[in-house]
């Protein structure tokens, strides 16, 4: 019961996750995402089956030690943006940024419960929510577009790479993919996706143990 309620927890972090690049876009003046009916909380407009679905379950089912998958991204039109490059990058932190308030607020929701309310699986549970929404948002910021990190890099590096950095995006998710799939003894992307994500947790949720 508690591994279909984290399930559901999950599916909505990265719907909210989406929700947060479609307000950062009507904030800077896109309003596509509200017009296209994105800005909701309604699963069905945001699910994608295979990567909101059968990929995290799968993941979560197998025990792998990180836990990733995406919503439907949200319609954006850089034509209705002020300044389009300088937007996207914004645009692009807003879905990472969420995840992370989501974490500490459910940091913080377990710090009151225990309290209160010492129940080992629930706390296990809000723990690993907190976890899991930070592994999305570490893994949203890899600077491979069309991730949000490449979007970032992509805002702020000097014009010449920025465009080159932006030419990936044709066959950055085999890059990415890739990288997942096929660590070497010299750079491991999940290594490295840990680490971070390890070290992030322990100053967001410290002396709990990791899940």
């Amino acid at each position: 019961m508690l591994t279909l309620i984290g399930f559901l927890i999950f599916i909505y972090s990265i719907i909210l996750h989406e929700i947060a690049h479609g307000l950062a876009a009507e904030r800077l003046g896109d309003p596509t995402a509200r017009v296209s009916g994105r800005l909701t909380l309604n699963p069905f407009p945001h699910i994608d089956p295979l990567m909101s679905i059968v990929v995290p379950f799968f993941l979560l089912l197998s025990g792998s030690p990180i836990i990733f998958g995406s919503a439907k991204p949200v319609p954006i039109d850089p034509y209705n943006l002020r300044n389009p490059r300088k937007d996207m990058g914004t645009i692009g932190l807003a879905g990472p940024a969420a995840n992370l308030l989501l974490a500490l607020c459910f940091a913080l929701i377990a710090r009151f419960l225990v309290s209160f309310f010492p129940n080992p699986s629930l706390l296990k549970l809000l723990g690993n929510v907190a976890f899991v929404n930070i592994v999305l948002a570490v893994f949203n910021l890899i600077p491979i577009p069309p991730l949000d990190g490449g979007r970032v890099m992509v805002a702020i590096l000097p014009d010449k790479y920025s465009e080159a950095l932006a030419g990936v995006e044709r066959f950055g998710m085999f890059l990415l993919l890739f990288l997942l799939f096929f660590p070497t003894s010299f750079f491991s992307l999940p290594g490295v996706i840990s680490k971070i994500t390890n070290l992030l947790f322990g100053l967001i949720f410290p002396g709990f143990p990791l899940i």
